[in-house]
């Protein structure tokens, strides 16, 4: 999911955003590109691994999470909203990934099985954040890697949407990192700039963080 709004979207809501969105956002942010190859890159995925493009909308990350893991690795892509997947295959990116519809609340995978997690645009969709994070924990390896990314930083964001940046932004380093660290996992780097946000985090054990 690729697009910032308010915080605590319902299901529906999230299908109700993206499904007349779907045919042209590509075409909305075409210099996007180089920022999502660059946060994959930075997810230090290796030959072989298995990852998750959480809320993989048109597929945009799809192709190069496929290059990092080659062809013995394993991609998967899951979004809430059909007419995204519906785009991605489309745009030709199914062959890259194995897409399914499904919440990023309620993944269909079994425990500790990814190595790493992908995850554009969607914390502030989700209607609870902290239950999404420990999800994506509960599918994730003890050490395996959470990357949060928008091709653009929070000031960039809220100036192309005409608005200030909020105290209560779920993406600002002091609300973040005890959420992810609550959640399961911990902050290892966190880029802010005008041309990126990259949050970088780690499976923190083998317990559950919550239980």
């Amino acid at each position: 999911m690729r697009h910032e709004h308010a915080h605590g979207d319902s299901a529906a809501e999230v299908r109700d955003f993206f499904t007349p969105r779907a045919a042209d956002w590509d075409s909305r942010f075409p210099d996007d590109g180089p920022a999502y190859a660059a946060a994959v890159a930075d997810l230090g995925l290796r030959p072989g691994d298995t990852v998750l493009d959480a809320g993989c909308g048109r597929g945009r990350a799809l192709p190069a999470l496929r290059e990092a893991v080659g062809p013995e690795g394993t991609v998967l892509g899951v979004d809430l909203t059909p007419a995204m997947l519906e785009a991605a295959v489309r745009a030709g990116r199914a062959g890259s990934a194995a897409l399914a519809l499904a919440d990023v609340a309620r993944l269909p995978l079994r425990d500790g099985c990814l190595d790493a997690v992908f995850a554009a645009g969607l914390i502030s969709h989700l209607a609870e954040p902290g239950a999404g994070l420990r999800e994506m924990a509960r599918v994730a390896r003890p050490g395996g890697r959470l990357a949060l990314f928008h091709p653009v930083g929070r000031a960039a964001l809220a100036a192309r949407h005409g608005r200030p940046i909020t105290p209560g932004d779920l993406r600002a380093e002091p609300r973040l990192r005890p959420l992810l660290a609550r959640s399961g996992w911990r902050l290892e780097s966190y880029t802010d700039e005008d041309t990126c946000f990259l949050a970088l985090s780690v499976r923190t054990d083998a317990q559950d963080p919550w239980g």
